[in-house]
């Protein structure tokens, strides 16, 4: 998580990673995603610490951190693990290109006379007479979150929104060493990225776990809060599967262990130093931690990262329709015994539901045999398998089922979050 609250404010989506309201009874309270992500937001900046008191020498194994099994025992605390994992563990600090609105008659950035941007930047003032306004002008800002090496030649995961817009990536190792990384892939849809470190030389690194963690787990996350350097905290597993309306993918993990700004694209470790997910943003009234963490999984990171050191991006099947929930009510009026499916809004022309006779109206069932139990069910059912798979969906058509064949096509690289 960086300076910036990704907790910046990206778009309207519920619980939005970017700063979102919500009203409750005791105030307003906010999804604050952890990272530098900038969508015009700028928070106060701390002072980066430029050295790690608690810093330890990086190891020169090429080998994957491994823990110790006495370290799990609670008596030990968590010092053997952290030392274990603490130096695959790095700040990444970055510049990013912010479009700043013009202020004032000279066009300055001081000031308080903010003009507001109109459609296109002009005004019309009659036929054929038109006033251009200035442009606005683009700054400079930094940001700063956190990552975790995942090979000993300098791979690097963090999340999407702290280098999202990124001129420059700098990592910061815990002994202080400090390498320049570039960007090898991005996926929006589930806010990861990864990034490599340029350097001829091995780096301790860590796996992801292939256990997902049950509720009440204990846990260790490590990231860089507040521009701190790496800074250690514990909890347990919470809860698993959390959707807070980010994406179309979310599976979160909630976790306790308190993680802030700047812990974001950071790990969570379980007892034995695997990676079980990664930080990505906090439930907050005010902006710190308060118990709530949200963490992608280890599951999803570790084909999203497959995906995106292979080809730089993800590559997901794609069904072609708009949909939403079944509520009570639509179940009802189409004679249906559970409010379960997805109810097709509307199929996308020439998509493969259009092409295999899929209209608006139709409910959306079961994919090869495995139930849906809403829009976002199956919007993950379809994103999990491979562009070109061949499905057979349960179909509910004007009260009658029936079992439609089709062929998954390749989701266009400009939707990010579709339904399906």
């Amino acid at each position: 998580m960086t300076e910036h609250e990704k907790d910046t404010p990206r778009s309207g989506r519920r619980l939005s990673r970017r700063r979102i309201a919500l009203m409750a009874s005791a105030g307003a309270i906010a999804l604050v995603a952890l990272g530098a992500g900038v969508n015009g937001y700028r928070l106060p900046t701390l002072p980066l610490a430029a050295t790690h008191a608690h810093a330890a020498t990086m190891s020169s194994s090429s080998g994957p951190v491994t823990v110790p099994a006495a370290s799990t025992q609670m008596s030990d605390g968590f010092a053997n693990l952290v030392a274990k994992v603490d130096p695959a563990v790095v700040s990444v600090k970055v510049k990013i290109e912010q479009p700043v609105a013009f202020q004032g008659n000279d066009n300055q950035d001081s000031g308080n006379n903010t003009f507001p941007q109109p459609p296109n930047w002009f005004f019309q003032f009659g036929p054929g007479r038109q006033f251009s306004l200035p442009q606005p002008r683009n700054q400079l800002m930094m940001g700063e979150g956190a990552g975790f090496f995942i090979s000993a030649d300098g791979y690097i995961v963090t999340a999407d929104h702290v280098v999202k817009n990124a001129r420059s990536i700098e990592v910061t190792t815990n002994d202080g060493s400090v390498y320049k990384a570039h960007v090898i892939g991005t996926d929006p849809g589930t806010d990861m990225a990864l990034i490599k470190v340029d350097a001829n030389k091995t780096f301790p690194y860590v796996k992801f776990a292939d256990t997902p963690p049950r509720v009440g787990d204990w846990v260790v996350a490590i990231g860089s809060p507040f521009g701190l350097g790496n800074t250690a905290t514990a909890g347990i597993v919470s809860a698993l599967a959390r959707d807070i309306g980010t994406s179309t993918y979310d599976n979160f993990l909630q976790i306790d262990a308190p993680i802030n700004q700047g812990n974001s694209g950071g790990p969570t470790f379980d007892m034995q130093g695997n990676v079980v997910g990664i930080n990505d943003a906090i439930f907050t009234p005010s902006g710190g931690s308060v118990g709530i963490g949200f963490d992608i999984p280890a599951s999803i990171a570790k084909k999203v990262t497959a995906q995106l050191e292979k080809s730089g991006h993800v590559t997901r099947a794609w069904l072609g329709v708009q949909i939403q929930d079944v509520t009570q009510g639509i179940a009802d009026s189409l004679g249906m015994k559970k409010a379960e499916g997805a109810l097709v809004a509307q199929p996308e022309a020439n998509g493969p539901a259009a092409r295999a006779g899929i209209q608006a109206g139709d409910v959306i069932t079961a994919v090869n045999g495995t139930d849906v139990q809403d829009a976002r069910g199956l919007a993950q059912q379809i994103g999990k398998l491979a562009p070109g798979t061949s499905v057979k969906l349960g179909i509910l058509h004007h009260g009658t089922a029936k079992t439609v064949d089709l062929t998954l096509g390749t989701m266009p690289q400009q939707q990010h979050n579709p339904p399906a």
